[in-house]
């Protein structure tokens, strides 16, 4: 009995053994047929080759139809791994190209290194190089069937027709390894916009990839098209942008720019869009083109002045005395002020329990009109303390404050514009709980008294600025600024047409306009005063720790305005030194289509007028 126990015993063991065994060898081979896609892949990279087709890019053009941003063809070199296992003559093949043997092996170990290029995949085409010239793809492609596993890959490469708006624009370049993460359109090797109009439109210009699959023969050669191409997809072209801008009038903002720091913004009114984007100093964007991409890029993010910074929307600056408009505008539709018979005095300044805002000599007292034309410091900060202290009105001065904030808000201050650009900068609006934090909770209108005439905590972008202008210009609303005026086979977005009404009332925007267009006529931009435009401005002189910021907010015609513009001369003085005279000129040429023989002239002078900066106007 004890015999046969051991035996059925044995009998068990071996049949688990057995059954184990084969229940391993199931999940082996379920795993490999199933699971695995690794013979899957290799057997369809014997036997097919699946060429990625790159669709042309979209171009741009300008509001006037003048091509922008265009495309010229390129060459990528691309390498199979699986398929290229070292068989190549590596100094053929780097002589043919004009690289160094140590090039060949970087590349190569980039290529498998998953923490840069985490797309790799040993049967698909990786790129081994970007941008052949014409001239190199016709030598590789004479000599490519000594090179296996190297293929040439077609596809576009970006120009940019003029040296301007660089920043508006935007780059193309390759993509990272966060990009291809954020999008699985995107491999290796693939472009992406980078900055500009390229990046925030990356989408419609981008297109659709299409792609041929062809069949090999067991040595790797391409034998033809499988099914003779029926599963085939077509590459589909990016979309076209018509673009808001005038590029005459780019050209001519430049150029008035040279040698300067800051910015040049101008829109029309009625629409919101942008005509033109100046940000100071600037570069060529056909200089981010091909290969020198990378180093030109490098070079220009040491250059001190930041010419890769766009000031336009990323530069948060005092307003200055442009901030009136907007001060006189909230007085009078809070009642604080009547817009004849409230006058105050103005001694050189505004002097109150020992406080002094200075200002420059004019006739006293003032009501608003003149106070905008002359450009009153006091008639602001009266305007404010009384406001701030009204107990009538506002139970304390946090409800006043808040109260104020709320139509600075209203006007498209404290917060981004929503531009349709990348890096839109909010600049700052205080309200009373920054007052509590940073001041003692007994803070009153004169602890804050400089924010009436725009310095202190008020920061604003020349965008902000501009776009105050064209709010003034509509009469109390503005439609969000934007740059592309039209993407092909598409409707405009909504953003972009919806009216966003300010909290003043109109009758006080009818009192800004008298108040802008009496500074034309004798006050402060008088050098604007012509006869064939009614240009309506306003100056700011923007205190900084050197030399003070030219500042210049307009628009033209008085009536049905066709163009709000707004100029920012870093370390450039006066509001009149700078801002007013190229505020003219740029209104003169988009009203005109060109300069005057005299207005050229002038043109001249200021496009070779230099601002020499230190240190501290950086």
């Amino acid at each position: 009995m004890k015999g046969d126990y051991g035996l059925d015993k044995r009998q068990y063991v071996i049949g688990g053994v057995a059954v184990l065994i084969i229940v391993i060898y199931l999940i082996r081979l379920f795993t490999l047929q199933i699971l695995s896609d690794d013979y899957k892949k290799n057997a369809d990279s014997n036997a097919f080759l699946k060429k990625i087709e790159f669709p042309a890019r979209g171009v741009m053009r300008d509001r006037h139809g003048e091509l922008l941003v265009y495309n010229q063809n390129a060459y990528d070199l691309m390498v199979v791994m699986n398929e290229q296992k070292d068989r190549i003559d590596t100094m053929e093949f780097c002589n043919t190209l004009g690289i160094t043997k140590e090039d060949y092996i970087k590349r190569m170990e980039e290529i498998k290194d998953y923490s840069k290029n985490p797309g790799y995949s040993r049967f698909t085409q990786q790129l081994f190089m970007s941008q052949l010239s014409e001239e190199d793809f016709r030598i590789f492609q004479e000599k490519m069937f000594r090179f296996p596993g190297f293929y040439v890959q077609h596809r576009t490469l970006r120009q940019y027709v003029y040296p301007y708006a660089a920043h508006l624009l935007g780059d193309v370049a390759e993509v990272s390894p966060s990009d291809i993460e954020k999008d699985d359109y995107y491999q290796a090797g693939d472009y992406i916009g980078k900055q500009g109009i390229e990046r925030s439109y990356e989408e419609e210009l981008r297109g659709e990839k299409g792609v041929q699959i062809l069949l090999r023969d067991a040595h790797g050669r391409i034998k033809g098209r499988y099914q003779d191409g029926a599963l085939d997809t077509k590459p589909k072209a990016g979309k076209s942008l018509e673009l808001s801008i005038d590029i005459n009038l780019q050209a001519l903002g430049e150029r008035l720019m040279e040698g300067k720091m800051g910015s040049i913004v101008a829109i029309e009114p009625e629409t919101g869009e942008v005509l033109c984007m100046v940000s100071a100093p600037t570069f060529d964007p056909r200089m981010m083109v091909g290969k020198q991409r990378g180093k030109n890029h490098h070079e220009l993010m040491k250059d001190p002045w930041k010419p890769l910074l766009n000031r336009a929307i990323m530069g948060a600056y005092p307003p200055g005395s442009t901030f009136k408009t907007s001060q006189g505008l909230t007085f009078l539709s809070e009642g604080i002020i009547h817009p004849k018979n409230t006058a105050y005095s103005c001694h050189r300044g505004f002097y109150y329990k020992g406080l002094h805002v200075g200002c420059h000599g004019h006739a006293s007292p003032l009501s608003l009109v003149p106070a905008i034309s002359t450009s009153c410091n006091g008639f602001f900060c009266w305007g404010l303390y009384h406001m701030l202290g009204n107990r009538q009105k506002y139970k304390n001065v946090q409800e006043a404050m808040n109260t104020w904030r709320d139509y600075m808000k209203s006007m498209g201050f404290g917060y981004p514009l929503g531009i349709d650009l990348p890096g839109e900068k909010r600049g700052m609006i205080p309200n009373a709980e920054y007052y509590d934090k940073y001041l003692s909770k007994g803070w009153s209108g004169l602890s804050v008294i400089s924010i009436s005439i725009g310095q202190g905590e008020v920061t604003l972008t020349p965008l902000q600025i501009a776009n105050l202008g064209a709010t003034i210009a509509n009469r109390g609303y503005f439609i969000t600024p934007h740059v592309v005026r039209k993407v092909e086979d598409e409707p405009l977005k909504k953003e972009f047409t919806e009216k966003h009404f300010t909290m003043a009332n109109r009758t006080a925007y009818d009192y800004i306009v008298q108040g802008m267009r009496a500074s034309v006529l004798g006050g402060t931009c008088k050098h604007l005063n012509r006869g064939d435009i009614i240009i309506c401005g306003k100056t700011g002189t923007a205190q900084n720790r050197g030399r003070d910021h030219s500042v210049f907010m307009g628009f033209a015609p008085m009536d049905k305005p066709k163009i709000a513009i707004a100029v920012y001369v870093e370390n450039g003085g006066f509001g009149a030194d700078f801002g007013v005279p190229i505020g003219g000129l740029m209104i003169e040429q988009y009203l005109h289509g060109k300069l005057s023989a005299a207005s050229e002239a002038r043109a001249a002078a200021f496009q070779h007028r230099r601002i020499a900066y230190g240190s501290t106007s950086r």
